[in-house]
């Protein structure tokens, strides 16, 4: 006699009772509905809800529901040695998975007091596919933003720049977005020979680009229209909530970790922290926010040529660098607990890790998501806008439900 396991049984209250909405009809006010949003941003892959309560095209209220990605992370990392987990890092921002990577690796190698041993050539070798990927992400954002508000040609000229750097970190890792490249005490392979001069060809390449971009958006008269006085981020506001990265920047803070921290060989480059500065209307507008998106684009720049300097004159490659001479055999920190952070393309990114000094498999590992925070604060900076800037205000936040659903 076989039996069948039901694995799944419909019942028409499983969506209320799995996630409910804040608000019922009897807590609305006359002329007051409640209407579902979403997902109308490409990062939200059907897992952003916003529940809105809106009293004609005003809004009163958004609330976010996150859904669910099943990414399980943090339980991923707790299941595994810290070197195997770093597969599992790169999908949290997936667009930016080297800087995901650097800060997990910097964690890991401080509790084990290895930080001061990496050579300086990885150290710069980090830092330039770092600060390549950083490009690559924040031209999805911009060029998402512009499809958001109805503009489909920077989209595409973006993603044609993107592919280039995309191109350039297959070439250096081997994959081609999720790409295990930074480790813990070196990297996974040297930079391949003439990956230096064809990174400079493509830096040529991206400098007037990134002028025209600035036309063709950042200056465009609708652009500036959709998103200047919208979406208005008070910097207290910003603080309580935890923003970070270009949000809070936007907003008039001069905060980057890059400098505050000053980790890796960051303190040894030249480069600004662009804010908001309400040129085109507030300060802290939806407009601010995107066009700190593209002025550090430019400062990437200037850290990617000074790091080929680095890697072309004195800490040129040579037969005897070992990207793997640190790696250690067997991690197995002190037992302690430890938090780091790194400045991600979206903000601070944070590990915070419990170790019980036996095993190489940490007790606790929580990813400290810059995205969760920055999306929390909609309800703040949507409520008394139009209904129709919500996708401006939304697309703004420069989201990837990857990181906020761990």
């Amino acid at each position: 006699m076989t039996t069948q396991t039901i694995q799944y049984e419909y019942a028409p209250g499983h969506f209320r009772a799995s996630e409910p909405a804040v608000y019922r009809p009897d807590m609305l006010a006359e002329g007051e509905m409640i209407l579902n949003m979403g997902p109308q941003h490409p990062s939200t892959h059907g897992v952003l809800r916003l529940e809105v309560v809106t009293d004609g095209e005003i809004i009163v209220d958004v609330v976010p529901h996150v859904g669910y990605l099943h990414r399980c992370f943090e339980k991923h990392a707790q299941s595994l040695p810290f070197n195997q987990a770093i597969p599992f890092v790169d999908r949290l921002d997936y667009l930016a998975a080297m800087n995901c990577e650097h800060a997990f690796v910097m964690g890991v190698e401080r509790m084990l007091g290895i930080e001061n041993d990496i050579p300086k050539r990885t150290e710069y070798i980090r830092v330039l596919v770092a600060e390549l990927n950083r490009i690559a992400a924040h031209f999805v954002g911009i060029g998402t933003y512009a499809l958001d508000i109805g503009a489909y040609t920077p989209f595409l000229w973006l993603m044609r720049d993107r592919e280039h750097i995309q191109r350039l970190l297959e070439w250096v890792s081997g994959a081609r977005m999720l790409y295990n490249y930074i480790w813990i005490g070196g990297l996974f392979y040297d930079l391949p020979v003439g990956f230096e001069e064809r990174c400079r060809e493509f830096i040529a390449y991206l400098k007037p680009k990134l002028v025209e971009l600035q036309q063709l958006v950042i200056e465009n008269e609708i652009f500036v229209k959709r998103t200047a006085n919208v979406g208005v981020l008070p910097l207290a506001v910003a603080i309580n909530y935890g923003c970070t990265g270009p949000m809070l920047r936007g907003s008039g803070l001069r905060y980057d970790l890059r400098r505050v921290d000053g980790y890796s060989v960051y303190p040894e480059l030249a480069f600004d922290i662009p804010i908001g500065q309400g040129q085109m209307g507030t300060v802290g507008d939806c407009w601010d926010r995107n066009n700190v998106r593209v002025l550090e684009c430019h400062e990437s720049i200037r850290i990617i040529e000074q790091c080929l300097d680095q890697l072309t004159g004195p800490h040129k490659r040579t037969r005897d660098y070992d990207p793997q001479a640190v790696v250690p055999k067997k991690i197995r920190p002190k037992a302690m607990d430890f938090y780091a952070r790194a400045e991600s393309a979206k903000g601070e990114l944070g590990f915070f890790f419990r170790t019980d000094g036996r095993a190489d498999v940490p007790v606790r590992c929580k990813a400290r998501s810059c995205c969760f925070h920055n999306l929390s604060v909609i309800g703040e900076i949507a409520r008394g806008a139009m209904l129709a800037d919500l996708v401006a205000i939304t697309g703004s936040l420069d989201l990837v439900m990857g990181e906020v659903d761990r």
